[in-house]
């Protein structure tokens, strides 16, 4: 909380602000906003009468930056938006370039397993975060230190796989840049045998924790009808009741393959988006179970030279292929002209990517559906005539990231 002050308001101003409030500035420092988010509170004591938030402390101007450079380089401007949840980011963004370039059929079975595989780590990753951090700012420390652990051990598989650990920049148009190392697999399995056991201890220290749920439940309250109106999406959505998820409706990377359910809330408050993330992560080690029981063997990248990169090997050692890398590199993928639009169920919502292609190894257009910036209309609804400590909640429960607002 930083600067408060009275101020006066027109009675007949339609806002709903009486004629004398205390305004409050909560943020853009403030540890509970999950960035450099602020919110100007206008409060009748402890009662919120009128939340407005405001943004753009931490624009960088991603999307027009990626229209100045080529497609493969724009990926790793794709880590810096939700970076709780970078390898998710990265696959949306190739997923949506290789539909520009109608090659999806075209991608090798492995390389779309190994990305479920990595999409369901980086949702585990984002909500043990979102979980953590939520609990941290209501009071309740060792959930954190649960949450934080797994979230390690994740970075240790990606580490493994690609040599980042918050910013993978890791999958490639076509595929994979390098095939999966050998203990991938084991990596994987110790993990599904590991990370059950810790969601259960969370689920102990605060699913029925008195103080949690008195703190969560029935308050942030948004209805199914209000959620759908504004937009909203991933839990969000799915806890006022809304049984919306991408991976069923517009399924992408063989999704429809697996067995999994939808998580779907009942109340629409706080407690009920905590519910459905808890479980969600735990669908999300059933996917990734079926997923490296049916990894293939075989290539990891599609046989398409004129958009994917030659291997090292013949790089260094045959003059084609070096002549390919350099062009591929230095000039970039073409796609023919048009425009695509391809979303992917987040951790945080639907992340959806229009590109417009002129025919040139640059982007024309790039604009990006961020899911924490549209979830993020929902603040005002849900603190309006709530108490002043409940705005924290209500920033926690949305789990919003900064840096995907303000891209």
């Amino acid at each position: 909380m930083e600067r408060v002050e009275f101020i006066t308001e027109s009675p007949d101003s339609g806002d709903g602000v009486s004629t004398k409030s205390m305004m409050l500035n909560m943020g853009p420092q403030h540890p509970a906003t999950h960035g450099v988010l602020r919110i100007v509170l206008h409060l009748d004591g402890e009662i919120v009468v009128k939340a407005v938030p405001y943004i753009g402390y931490l624009h960088r101007g991603i999307e027009k930056l990626c229209e100045n450079i080529t497609y493969q380089q724009c990926l790793p401007y794709t880590d810096r938006m939700d970076y709780l949840a970078a390898i998710c980011n990265n696959i949306g963004f190739i997923l949506t370039v290789e539909k520009l370039l109608g090659i999806e059929d075209e991608i090798p079975e492995r390389a779309k397993v190994a990305e479920v595989i990595l999409f369901e780590l980086g949702r585990i990753e984002s909500h043990m975060v979102g979980i953590g951090t939520h609990a941290l700012d209501l009071g309740a420390m060792t959930a954190f230190f649960y949450c934080f652990k797994e979230r390690e051990r994740i970075y240790d598989i990606l580490e493994l796989v690609c040599g980042a650990r918050l910013t993978t920049s890791y999958p490639r148009v076509g595929g994979l840049p390098l095939d999966l190392p050998e203990d991938f697999e084991e990596k994987i399995r110790n993990f599904l045998k590991i990370f059950p056991e810790t969601i259960d201890e969370v689920d102990k220290l605060l699913t029925r924790n008195k103080i949690w749920v008195n703190r969560t439940k029935g308050v942030a309250y948004i209805s199914a009808e209000d959620a759908i109106n504004l937009g909203l999406s991933g839990p969000n959505l799915r806890g006022s009741g809304v049984p919306h998820d991408l991976r069923k409706s517009n399924p992408y990377l063989d999704y429809d393959k697996y067995d999994f359910e939808i998580p779907v809330g009942t109340d629409g408050d706080a407690y009920s988006r905590y519910l459905c993330r808890m479980e969600e992560m735990r669908q999300s080690v059933k996917i990734i179970e079926q997923a490296i029981n049916n990894l293939p063997d075989g290539p990891y990248a599609a046989d398409l030279p004129e958009i994917v990169l030659p291997k090292k090997e013949l790089v260094y050692t045959k003059m084609e292929s070096l002549i390919r890398h350099f062009v591929l590199v230095y000039e970039g993928l073409k796609p023919p002209v048009g425009e695509v639009y391809h979303g992917v169920e987040n951790p945080k919502g639907e992340l959806g990517y229009y590109l417009v292609s002129d025919g040139t190894a640059k982007p024309y257009r790039m604009r990006v559906r961020g899911p924490s910036f549209v979830n993020m209309q929902a603040i005002a609804q849900m603190v309006k005539g709530a108490f002043l400590a409940d705005v924290i909640t209500a920033i926690g429960s949305l789990d919003i990231v900064l840096g995907e607002i303000d891209r």
